[in-house]
């Protein structure tokens, strides 16, 4: 066995490919994309060391092609998560007792494996499964799952060498960071594979078996991304890859003695939901569960009267449209001050009549298809009722059609009352609400800003005046997680900026940061004396 103090490698950021005309990664992307298209891809669970198939498979489809058939998955039962469960309780011994910079080792090489052989598989499959464009999945797929694996890598090591400061006088202190008593229960939206790959991977570093359910929308990605955990080295039934719906997972999940841990991204009333049922649950768990959680937003932009309206226009054409708003950062409600809102209108419509639509497989598309039918609906719906609705003004974009693709074009909503719908509701699609504010009221309008959501993820203050910037700053500490001075409300980077809201946002654990991991571990205390004492008097009882 190795002995020593290790130092991991230090992280750096994964430069972004651009994909431009001509690029030797333009041209191995549209290679990859063609090759996914080309074939019927058969999708196991992988439980323990076995790929599980069953007689129950549902089809995947690209969202901007749904006639198209990409494969199918195996759908599991309660079955296969008690099955889950006892393959991640029988691989807990060994992996927990493995030597830490043998699990750094083995999450290192699937960074550089993302980095490197499967970048374009990882790409394309996102492109294909979730519809982003080339631009959205190098940036998710690939440059933010890397950073993940990289710099949590990094924040683990640092975890492990804090220990407490002072020992001496016959006594050594030291601090044992251990990974949870149980297993934990990673469950991964669509939007995000860099998310799908970091909620399972973040508590495995820290010595802990995971269950790992994605959407079902995500699943073709997140095929590639098991692939790369087994080809870095990850041990059988350390992540196990499961197919179930939720309430049967849940089912068998939350009332299970061992259960340790939830690692959860999705909707604030299934995150409520799934709270309730542990807090019910709580007296038959060997522990109480670390429930760590990433639950939506309505984020915002307010500009200042003194604001750059070009700017203001840019943020919002990138913040609320980028992946047709299905980031749980994007922008959704903007507050423009009259001053500015004429030429902010100007610059942002001319902005919109030049994007395209389509598939991610032509480049040139800006905007793809929302995931599915159930969204597209969902979207659709807001916008109808937009149309219908007094004091609501659609000045660009409401055309919806999904007779090939789930296709919204991205639609503005000006809106006279600050409390529409849609400045209030999470809606998750191209949608966004403008409230234009008299210049001279801003902090009624930084009131508005804060007092009108109950979520608490991102948002943005654009002026060139630094007291308003200090005043935003100061009024709106409690409104985001991640706030942004002059910049779009998206588009956080590990270990620059950590993410992770509250209120109805979650719980703020911030993934990208040491703050995260901390939750996979249970510290130990350790007091060594190295000369006991042999008589229990104080020197106070002397006469």
């Amino acid at each position: 066995m190795l002995k020593g103090f290790f130092t991991v490698p230090e992280p750096s950021n994964e430069p972004v490919k651009d994909y431009a005309p001509g690029s030797p990664e333009r041209a191995a992307l549209q290679e990859a994309i063609a090759a996914a298209r080309s074939q019927v891809k058969d999708i196991p669970m992988y439980i323990g060391g076995e790929e599980i198939r069953t007689e129950k498979t549902q089809s995947l489809h690209p969202p901007h092609d749904h006639k198209h058939l990409l494969g199918h998955f195996h759908e599991g039962d309660k079955g296969h998560v008690t099955q889950a469960i006892n393959a991640a309780l029988g691989a807990k011994h060994a992996w927990e007792n493995m030597q830490w910079e043998q699990r750094a080792a083995i999450f290192l090489k699937a960074a550089d494996l993302l980095a490197g052989p499967y970048r374009h598989r990882i790409n394309a499959a996102t492109m294909l499964g979730q519809s982003k464009n080339a631009f959205q999945a190098e940036i998710d797929a690939a440059c933010e799952l890397i950073d993940f694996l990289r710099f949590n890598v990094k924040f683990m090591s640092e975890i492990y060498a804090q220990q407490p400061p002072i020992s001496g006088n016959g006594v050594w202190n030291r601090t044992e960071h251990r990974p949870l008593e149980g297993f934990v229960f990673a469950i991964t939206p669509f939007n995000f594979t860099a998310i799908a790959g970091n909620l399972p991977t973040a508590p495995a570093m820290m010595g802990n078996t995971v269950i790992w359910k994605p959407a079902h929308t995500q699943i073709y990605a997140a095929q590639v991304l098991m692939q790369v955990f087994q080809e870095a080295g990850v041990p059988d039934g350390v992540i196990n890859l499961i197919y179930v719906d939720g309430p049967d997972a849940g089912e068998v999940i939350f009332s299970h003695p061992d259960f340790a841990g939830l690692h959860f991204t999705g909707s604030t009333g299934v995150f409520q939901h799934l709270w309730k049922t542990i807090g019910a649950n709580i007296a038959m768990y060997k522990t109480y569960p670390r429930i760590v959680g990433e639950t939506g937003g309505k984020d915002f932009v307010i500009a200042h009267k003194s604001a750059d309206p070009k700017a203001v226009a840019t943020a919002l054409s990138r913040g609320a449209f980028e992946y047709q708003g299905q980031k749980c950062s994007a922008a959704s409600r903007a507050y423009i001050p009259t001053n500015l809102w004429e030429q902010v209108k100007d610059f942002l419509l001319a902005d919109l009549a030049s994007m395209k639509m389509g598939g991610p497989e032509d480049f040139g598309n800006f905007i793809n298809a929302v995931i599915d039918e159930k969204a597209f609906d969902k979207i659709s719906g807001y916008i109808e009722a937009a149309k219908k609705a007094d004091q609501v003004e659609v000045i660009a974009g409401g055309t919806c059609n999904k007779s090939k693709g789930y296709f919204i074009e991205p639609t503005v909503l000006l809106v006279q009352d600050p409390l529409y719908t849609t400045m209030v509701e999470e809606i998750f699609g191209p949608v966004l609400s403008i409230y234009v504010y008299q210049e001279n009221h801003y902090e009624e309008a930084l009131e508005l800003v804060d007092q009108t959501s109950p979520y608490a993820l991102t948002g943005a203050v654009f002026s060139r005046d630094r007291y308003a910037i200090e005043l935003a700053t100061t009024n709106l500490r409690h409104a985001a997680g991640n706030f942004y001075v002059n910049d779009k409300p998206t588009g956080a980077v590990v270990g620059q900026q950590p993410f992770g809201g509250a209120r109805a946002s979650g719980t703020n654990d911030k993934a990208g940061s040491m703050i995260n991991l901390l939750r996979w571990v249970s510290p130990r205390t350790i007091k060594e004396t190295f000369v006991s004492a042999t008589d229990y008097r104080y020197p106070f009882l002397g006469e």
